[in-house]
């Protein structure tokens, strides 16, 4: 179905993330008792859920995995790893001390000490989010990376966390999985934060206990918007849009465009490449909560692009890069139809843990910076200190704050 833009326009500008209160009272229930019981909770939980109980899967099982895979695939996961390596190089990580007659001020940057990263199972081992997560992390600098997912691990995950430089696994799952690394216990270190992706009880958790942890966000289903001209391939924005749509039913592709002729062919290519595609039925349902809509013009398209503030934003324009600087909000930008998001999801080199349901308005995708602390440092001189604890108490005297004034009045 194509739809005109003023149909969608509502729907994109009140987006946000949305919670199922049953999900919540069970997941409330989960922590509580990982809480206040410990590994006892996990295992019964785990064996509930999972089926299966927690345990730690040694390195060697790890290495084993990977010497078992396929050459190829060894070499392809080899290849992703180095290149999100050399991306997150590349980003900036130091703090300053900055000295002059006034005194000192800078940030001290410091990496986390522990973090836990979750990588789902189900349906498709996903690999690559270990990859994703992992390689920033220990790229920041952080000392452990303890990586949880689902009992029995897939051995391609396993083989991902060899490559990726990964600390410890446990084979654990779900929001119990969440509670263990937020609260810590006998066999489970606490973490500082929690990254990755995760199905609505994780990301309930992962709610949950923020305060207690950090969290790198909240996850919703996968998204991708596309803007594409009359230049782009119907059968690549078809391929394109049924890569985003076979992750989940609940996955949304999108395809804006003003050339209606494209948006129909494009529709008559769905069709055609769904017919023999193996995830087609739950692609076929992620289609509809998606779909192809007409614009005015790619001024309107890109308006409706930052209102809906995509995933995954793919610029399929001949000439994509003028077209950039109208781009506010997106988890990440695909430059051409040469450059498409399932590249990204693997081997591009950025993570692709990025902000899902119109978070991409306040966040980014995950980067060094998710795993660094920044601690301001202030040693001002007398004469510096004199000048100001004046101004400093005038202002504590506004707000009502006489201890603090008085503080200030001594050094005067």
């Amino acid at each position: 179905m194509i739809y005109r833009a003023e149909e969608v326009r509502e729907r994109f500008a009140r987006r946000g993330l949305s919670f199922d209160p049953t999900v919540e009272e069970i997941v409330r229930g989960i922590l509580a008792a990982v809480r206040e019981e410990g590994d006892a909770a996990l295992d019964r939980f785990s064996l509930d859920l999972d089926g299966h109980p927690v345990e730690e899967i040694p390195k060697r099982a790890w290495r084993q995995a990977y010497e078992d895979l396929d050459e190829e695939l060894r070499d392809a996961l080899e290849t992703a790893k180095e290149r999100i390596e050399a991306f997150y190089r590349e980003e900036a990580r130091g703090g300053f001390l900055k000295a002059d007659e006034k005194g000192l001020l800078g940030q001290l940057v410091r990496p986390m000490a522990r973090v836990g990263v979750y990588v789902p199972g189900g349906t498709a081992p996903l690999l690559s989010s270990l990859l994703m997560t992992v390689v920033p992390a220990k790229v920041a600098g952080v000392a452990e990376v303890i990586v949880a997912s689902p009992p029995r691990v897939h051995p391609g995950v396993l083989a991902a966390a060899w490559v990726a430089g990964a600390d410890r696994l446990f084979a654990m799952g779900g929001a119990q999985a969440i509670a263990a690394l937020a609260y810590g216990t006998a066999r489970i270190p606490r973490v500082d934060k929690i990254v990755g992706p995760g199905n609505a009880y994780v990301v309930a958790a992962k709610r949950q206990v923020f305060g207690v942890v950090g969290v790198d966000g909240l996850a919703g289903p996968t998204e991708t918007l596309i803007v594409a001209d009359g230049s782009a391939s119907p059968k690549l924005l078809a391929a394109d849009l049924l890569a985003q749509a076979e992750h989940g039913p609940d996955s949304e592709p999108w395809l804006l465009s003003p050339e209606r002729a494209l948006l129909e062919r494009v529709e008559a290519e769905l069709a055609k490449q769904l017919s023999d595609l193996p995830r087609a039925e739950i692609a076929r349902r992620a289609l509809e909560k998606g779909g192809l809509v007409l614009t005015r013009d790619l001024e309107e398209a890109l308006e409706l692009a930052n209102l809906y503030a995509p995933e995954h934003l793919c610029l399929a324009l001949a000439d994509p890069l003028p077209w950039l600087g109208r781009v506010q909000n997106a988890g990440g930008v695909f430059l051409g139809e040469g450059s498409p998001e399932a590249l990204g999801d693997y081997i591009a080199g950025p993570s692709h843990v990025m902000p899902t349901s119109g978070t991409a308005r306040f966040q980014g995708g995950l980067s060094v910076r998710d795993f660094l602390k920044v601690i301001p440092v202030m040693g001002l001189s007398e004469g510096a200190v004199k000048v100001l604890a004046q101004k400093g108490a005038l202002l504590a005297r506004a707000e009502g704050l006489e201890g603090h004034a008085r503080s200030l009045d001594l050094r005067q």
